[in-house]
């Protein structure tokens, strides 16, 4: 199966449209406790999760949490209202496999939003707890002065090797910010894909197609990957070991399971759902 491709975020002061976010197409909803919600709002928007989690839901749709950061008292008081009715819960501002040591029973997705947090990488990464890992590239680039693509391509690039060391899915993509820019989130997620990202977190339904659409494999590549599987099956049908392919060229098993991947990933991807809901940005 693949992974999650759109990310959606919520904010959990607005209950009115979680239902919005699960239906706009969305692989996985996530509902901010966090940078979406003023302090003053916060108590309330944690009730509004637990009260929705706990009800009844639309099947196929992961519903996560963003809590609080682990590290205060309200994020902890997050986690323990939320462990047991989320899908996972999505961890702000971690920068060690300590905070990850006291959860249990939930996947936890650990955002590295520091420096700290992208030299810890590799041990947040393989910790038992952790269902996957993600960038939060603005909060980044703030702490380390970023400015240029190339800088931050190479800490997206240690966070993309800490999953696949760890066994964990491929690392999303962080938000794109500006939403009327559908031009511009098409080619930075085409450029994400390159980097061996795969998805991406929306604030916006809009941009939900879009993200679809740059991840979806393009025609030469589901070609080429259904002509890999053909021949696979053409191989194992005659007992053979070796799998070759037409133009005469050998590919191996994790050839062939790619190419698998990518054929089920277009097929998910050949309508993508378009939605002009409104939900705020996270």
């Amino acid at each position: 199966m693949n992974a999650p491709v759109t990310w959606l975020y919520v904010p959990g002061d607005r209950p009115e449209r979680f239902g919005k976010a699960v239906a706009s197409g969305a692989d996985v909803v996530i509902i901010d406790l966090e940078d979406a919600v003023a302090p003053a709002a916060k108590d309330a928007a944690r009730r509004n999760a637990v009260a929705y989690l706990s009800g009844p839901r639309e099947p196929g749709v992961q519903v996560h949490v963003r809590v609080n950061d682990p590290a205060t008292a309200r994020g902890r008081a997050d986690l323990a209202a939320v462990a047991q009715v989320a899908d996972a819960v999505r961890l702000p501002k971690v920068e060690s496999a300590a905070v990850l040591d006291g959860l249990d029973g939930v996947p936890a997705y650990a955002l590295l939003e520091s420096a700290a947090g992208i030299v810890a990488a590799g041990r947040i990464a393989a910790h038992p707890n952790v269902a996957g890992v993600a960038l939060g590239e603005q909060d980044l680039a703030a702490e380390l002065g970023i400015t240029g693509e190339q800088a931050m391509n190479h800490l997206r690039l240690q966070v993309v090797l800490a999953a696949a060391a760890a066994g964990l899915p491929p690392v999303p993509m962080s938000v794109y910010p500006d939403v009327k820019d559908e031009a511009g989130l098409l080619a930075s997620c085409r450029a994400g894909r390159a980097l061996g990202l795969f998805g991406r977190t929306a604030i916006h339904p809009r941009q939900i197609p879009v993200i679809r659409r740059a991840f979806r494999p393009t025609e030469e590549e589901a070609a080429r990957a259904a002509e890999i599987v053909a021949a696979a099956q053409e191989a194992e049908r005659a007992g053979r070991g070796a799998v070759a392919l037409p133009d005469g060229r050998f590919v191996d098993a994790p050839v062939v399971a790619r190419a698998h991947r990518t054929l089920a990933l277009s097929h998910h991807l050949t309508d993508p759902p378009n939605s002009s809901d409104p939900v705020s940005p996270a």
